[in-house]
């Protein structure tokens, strides 16, 4: 790897207020190491040697909205309340200070167990149809006062993140959690407005909190928007099966406002549709774009052998090549990169990948997960 080869991926990118260097982000990886849902030092400092070592845009762990129940372990950030809203302007400050660029990834974890320790909420947990999986119950269904207060909780997380001053916010609506049992007809079995057979109909919820957080963050305030096939209560779930049907699931959430699609896939290099364009075709990220014509964010394995969900049981992963990310990049398959365990072993991996010293990247030890390195 030379420095040469990687200058496509250092390219600066625009998109509403929100200028990047780099077409790098860090992605939002759960850490649940804070105290009691409140960033502190070490959190900030975490973030800043991310900035300090090249990222583009970092974004944060997902941080929850106000509801109760909205998250499903102990040690995940709240981004309501003052002591957590303190300690994320702590984290903010810190990242500018070091030039970076960076938004919070606001969550809500619906009716899904953490996979990581027993810990549960001391108030019932909500979904779509009070399951966690499909076929298996768990909680409550939202009412029609309980989806309208999550709206409003997810738009006051959103102005509060611009009210601190970050750069950008991301709607967490992927891998299961609550926005995602919405979209997967496996989770959400309800008749009303915001159920129904067909993935756009499904959608509504997603659309309306993006409808709410653009009313509340003003139009050149970039939102993002996290979006999966994939569940982690089952990887081979798909909500799109064809190009038509992810037009009908992402266009709507577009045109209420999403400024960048986020697709995550657990391998970047893999086909979305390979029945249509091959086994070297677009993945979820380019028919993503193409289809709707947003900015989007590719991810998946960057860098490294495994993915990450084998992360959390405990697998390393070695560090490898970047020439199907660059070769994807030149042609503009898609506009950004988020990589993730990668920049948890090593915050300086972005600084080296710009100098070509592909020798010196680490590789990922599951080990780094205990601790913010």
């Amino acid at each position: 790897m030379t420095a040469s080869a990687t200058d496509i991926l250092f390219r600066p990118f625009r998109i509403g207020s929100l200028e990047l260097p780099n077409r790098i982000v860090m992605a939002p990886m759960t850490r649940s190491i804070t105290d009691q849902g409140v960033p502190v030092a070490a959190n900030a400092d975490y973030y800043r040697r991310r900035a300090e070592g090249g990222v583009g845009l970092i974004l944060s762990e997902g941080t929850v909205v106000d509801r109760p129940a909205s998250r499903n372990d102990a040690g995940i950030p709240f981004f309501h309340g003052d002591a957590a809203l303190a300690g994320w302007k702590g984290v903010i400050d810190a990242v500018h200070g070091a030039g970076g660029r960076m938004g919070p990834q606001l969550w809500h974890t619906g009716a899904v167990k953490s996979f990581m320790t027993e810990w549960t909420p001391e108030t019932p947990v909500e979904s779509p149809s009070g399951l966690d999986a499909p076929g298996a119950p768990r909680g409550l269904a939202m009412d029609d006062a309980a989806i309208a207060d999550t709206i409003a909780a997810f738009a006051r997380a959103a102005a509060d993140a611009k009210r601190l001053g970050f750069d950008t916010i991301e709607l967490h609506g992927a891998h299961g959690y609550l926005i995602d049992q919405f979209f997967w007809a496996g989770t959400n079995l309800r008749t009303d407005r915001y159920g129904g057979p067909t993935l756009r109909e499904r959608s509504r919820f997603a659309a309306e909190i993006v409808a709410a957080v653009r009313a509340a963050v003003g139009p050149d305030f970039p939102i993002i928007l996290r979006v999966s096939q994939w569940k982690q209560q089952d990887y081979e779930a798909r909500l799109a099966e064809t190009p038509e049907l992810m037009a009908d699931w992402l266009q709507p959430l577009v045109d209420a406002g999403v400024s960048v699609l986020h697709c995550s896939q657990r391998r970047f290099w893999e086909p979305e549709f390979p029945e249509i364009d091959g086994d070297k075709g677009l993945n979820f990220a380019g028919w993503a774009k193409k289809l709707t014509g947003a900015a989007t964010i590719s991810v998946g394995s960057v860098g490294l052998s495994g993915d990450f969900m084998a992360a959390f049981g405990g697998e390393s992963s070695t560090s490898t090549g970047l020439d199907g990310l660059i070769e994807r990049m030149e042609r503009d398959e898609f506009d950004l990169i988020a990589v993730g365990r990668a920049l948890i072993s090593d915050p300086q991996w972005s600084a080296k990948v710009r100098a070509g010293d592909g020798a010196d990247l680490k590789g990922f030890d599951a080990s780094a997960l205990a601790e913010l390195v």
